[in-house]
């Protein structure tokens, strides 16, 4: 069962009072990508990037120029850009555990005639068992056994402990505004220097928690702001 808080380790400059980015783990990447498969992904496509507010359309923009190399081989970009059904991260990605209602939609049930004698009914199937059969006028309350499909095993190796959307091959790197990229040393150079830091001795590293209160905080935060990082953990000396 997943923990239900994940670490961050933060970089912080303190003189600017911001949050310059985040060293993640796949766990933390799996959530904020996990936000985009919830209808939210649906109103960023149909509002458009550059209609959105905060920073959801970052978001939205860093699975479209992630690398393949870097996501699980059994996930899809479309799994949570177009909200594809089959995406299966939701159980297995921590800080989810929502006091949701479980599912209590039923499987629809079909049903066909008891008859042996009319090969014709076997072709013929209800949703209700008070149906008569148009061919032998018998009840159609006889119970169809529902198959699941299941594929060949196309190299089961790949889902077994296969969890979430992202890799776990490196450190990913959450901007403050949640553009998120792969770790490295260049990257975190170019970083700051395009945010202007000239004095690294104003740079501090932090460690911090991120649970199921600062989660709901970041959801919000994203849906108003270009600074969620800063405000989830720097406002109100969090």
């Amino acid at each position: 069962m997943a923990n239900s808080s994940v670490s961050l380790k933060l970089l912080i400059d303190t003189q600017a009072k911001r949050v310059i980015f985040a060293e993640a783990d796949k766990e933390f990447v799996d959530f904020l990508f996990y936000i985009l498969s919830l209808p939210v992904a649906k109103l960023v496509s149909l509002l458009g990037k550059d209609g959105m507010v905060g920073s959801l359309a970052n978001l939205y923009e860093s699975i479209e120029n992630l690398n393949e190399s870097y996501i699980e081989p059994n996930q899809t970009r479309d799994s949570l850009l177009k909200h594809v059904s089959s995406v299966t991260t939701g159980s297995c990605v921590p800080l989810l555990a929502i006091k949701n209602a479980p599912a209590t939609a039923k499987t629809k049930k079909f049903y066909r005639c008891n008859c042996t004698n009319n090969q014709y009914s076997h072709f013929v199937q209800q949703d209700d068992p008070r149906a008569v059969c148009p061919n032998c006028g018998k009840y159609m309350d006889k119970l169809l056994e529902y198959v699941k499909y299941a594929p060949a095993a196309v190299d089961e190796q790949v889902s077994i402990n296969k969890c979430g959307f992202v890799k776990e091959v490196v450190t990913y790197m959450v901007m403050d505004d949640l553009t998120v990229k792969p770790m490295s040393t260049i990257s975190s150079i170019t970083l700051l220097n395009e945010l202007g830091v000239e004095d690294v001795r104003a740079l501090q590293e932090k460690i911090v928690n991120l649970g199921m209160t600062e989660a709901v905080k970041l959801l919000k935060a994203s849906l108003e702001s270009k600074n969620v990082l800063t405000h989830v953990f720097l406002s109100g000396d969090n």
